[in-house]
């Protein structure tokens, strides 16, 4: 099946770092939407979008302190934020002539003991084969020990990657790439060089429950391991996407070596 998959971080579209919760930057999912249109229309690459929660679910799964006890009202409450901007990247999508459908973790994802052990996959490779975006979303999931967790988009994507076989990996920040002690774009980590970089990799200045930065180059590092490349660019930035989709050299490469 071989998907492109790309997910788009949270601080690209909501207002993450505001001290008013669920704010969608429309102007900018608009034009991600049609990025993607623009590609999708020239080619015929599978495409899996995976998008952050943001202003929409950090603030919320925080409050509630999802990650240390299970609230029933508090995981009922976060993924009701979360499929509000699902909601709203679907509607840009479709509006934008990408034929698109929600796949919600809650609905189709099983933790035990914050592991990942379930995914229904089969409604996906459905979407797939009929020329649908399945687009999926960080989101709270059940869990056999704790009761519910967190799942991020960015655990998301090794489990799809390596499940679907994924031909290519992006995900889109709000920085340019992954970033050293300079503020200077490391144009490429590999599961060598990392141990020498890690401690000049910065974390996420935001309200976040799901690892920042960091978190995101050790799940990639995962996949380099075997044999997957990842690149992490900014998604901001008008045009990114695009050139992402069409296989230049954006942002940092992860790859085995």
């Amino acid at each position: 099946m071989n998907p492109v998959i790309l997910k788009i971080g949270g601080s690209v579209i909501t207002a993450k770092d505001s001290d008013i919760p669920e704010q969608a930057k429309l102007a900018d999912i608009d034009r991600l939407s049609h990025e993607i249109a623009s590609f999708k229309s020239e080619s015929d690459s599978k495409l899996i979008l995976i998008h952050g929660a943001g202003s929409f679910g950090h603030p919320q799964a925080m409050k509630y302190k999802l990650n240390e006890e299970f609230n029933a009202r508090g995981t009922y409450i976060t993924h009701a934020s979360v499929k509000k901007l699902n909601s709203i990247v679907l509607d840009s999508l479709n509006n934008a002539g990408v034929p698109s459908l929600p796949v919600h973790p809650l609905n189709s994802c099983l933790f035990d003991n914050g592991k990942l052990v379930s995914f229904q996959l089969e409604q996906i490779k459905v979407m797939l084969e009929r020329g649908i975006v399945p687009v999926l979303h960080g989101d709270v999931v059940m869990d056999r020990t704790k009761g519910a967790g967190v799942l991020s988009g960015d655990r998301i994507i090794p489990y799809l990657a390596l499940e679907l076989k994924a031909s290519t990996i992006g995900a889109g920040s709000n920085v340019d790439g992954v970033l050293d002690e300079k503020d200077e774009v490391i144009k490429k980590i590999t599961p060598h060089s990392f141990a020498d970089m890690k401690k000049h990799i910065r974390g996420s200045a935001s309200a976040d429950v799901t690892g920042g930065m960091l978190g995101k180059v050790s799940e990639f590092l995962e996949l380099a391991n075997k044999g997957i490349s990842s690149r992490i660019f900014n998604a901001s930035r008008k045009g990114m996407v695009s050139r992402f989709l069409y296989g230049e050299d954006v942002g940092t490469l992860i790859a085995d070596k």
